[in-house]
C-alpha cells in the first residue's frame, strides 16, 4: 500500500469513529452552518489528516484530546500547514464539550478574516 492509501484508510476510519468532541463539533460545522462555509472532516493535506478543513477559507480546525501532549509535533504540523497557506486553530475536547458558544465565536471570527492569498514564503509565519 502507498502512503497515500494508508492515509486515506486512516482518514476513513477516523470519520467512522469520531471522538465525542469531534462528533459534537461536526454537528455544528456540517451543512454550512457557520458563515455558509463548507467543512470537510478528516481531510488529507500533504502528509497530515486535518480534523476539519474549510478548503475555500484555508482554515484547519484541530481537536486535541485529553492525552494530546506532543506540543513539538503540533507546532511542526501547524508550521507546515501555515506554509501551505492554511490558518490553524486548535480546541481541546473540554473547550468543545463545555464551551461550544466560545468555539463557535472563534471559528466565526476566523472565517471572516481574509485567508492567505497563497502559501506563505519559507521561513515566514502567520502572526
Amino acid at each position: 500500500m502507498k502512503v497515500d492509501d494508508l492515509l486515506l484508510d486512516r482518514a476513513k476510519r477516523m470519520r467512522r469513529q469520531p471522538t465525542p468532541a469531534e462528533a459534537k463539533l461536526w454537528r455544528h460545522l456540517r451543512d454550512r452552518q457557520i458563515a455558509d462555509t463548507k467543512f470537510t472532516r478528516q481531510f488529507i493535506i500533504g502528509p497530515y489528516i486535518a480534523d476539519f478543513a474549510a478548503r475555500d477559507a484555508k482554515l484547519v480546525i484541530e481537536v486535541d484530546g485529553d492525552t494530546h501532549s506532543d506540543q513539538a509535533r503540533d507546532a511542526s504540523r501547524t508550521d507546515w500547514l501555515q506554509r501551505q497557506g492554511y490558518r490553524v486553530i486548535r480546541f481541546s475536547n473540554a473547550d468543545i464539550m463545555s464551551g461550544m458558544d466560545g468555539v463557535w465565536h472563534v471559528i466565526s471570527t476566523a472565517l471572516v478574516a481574509a485567508p492567505h492569498p497563497g502559501p506563505l514564503p519559507a521561513g515566514v509565519r502567520e502572526q
